[in-house]
């Protein structure tokens, strides 16, 4: 089933953590990686609210398909991020790598570990911008088209220059 996910790193080589999420995202059994956006950078999101004392994000977004279900998929990406040197000390703190499920298929999902779509993917620039680069009529199910959900929100991602993630 087709998939959307966002990755995102503000401590370390953030760009080179990115581009190891992806191979190692392509490398899960049943998962295949079919795109990958450009790097946007955006500055860091706080419980409180931005933070720019904290090292910028870089974030970008990847279309993928698996053969997993859901919560299978979340121990994969978890495990990426473990292997990354992810530590969950504090909500919304600062992340050697994040990763996280926007969309599968049309599948929804609400419990005590997972929410698709993302509950907050229609907030966040950094989701929305690198994700229409890839899917200019990109859906976020039974919330709205990705593009309108960006004009109605500030949007503080700027490019970064590197070469494709994939």
């Amino acid at each position: 089933m087709p998939l959307v996910l966002a990755l995102g790193s503000n401590l370390g080589d953030r760009e080179s953590t990115l581009r190891d999420a992806v191979r190692a995202i392509n490398a899960v059994d049943g998962v295949s990686v079919d795109a990958a956006s450009s790097l946007v950078q955006t500055p860091a999101l706080k419980l409180a609210g931005v933070d720019h004392s904290a090292p910028a994000y870089l974030n970008a977004v990847v279309l993928a398909r698996s053969a997993l279900e859901p919560h299978a998929l979340l121990e994969h990406l978890q495990r990426i991020e473990a292997d990354h040197g992810r530590v969950r000390e504090e909500r919304w703190g600062d992340r050697t790598l994040d990763i996280d499920i926007v969309t599968f298929a049309h599948v929804l999902v609400d419990d005590e570990l997972l929410s698709i779509p993302h509950p907050r993917a229609a907030e966040r620039a950094f989701v929305l911008v690198p994700w229409l680069q890839l899917d200019p009529g990109a859906m976020l199910p039974g919330i709205g088209r990705a593009a309108d959900l960006l004009a109605g929100i500030e949007n503080d991602a700027t490019e970064f220059e590197a070469e494709p993630l994939w």
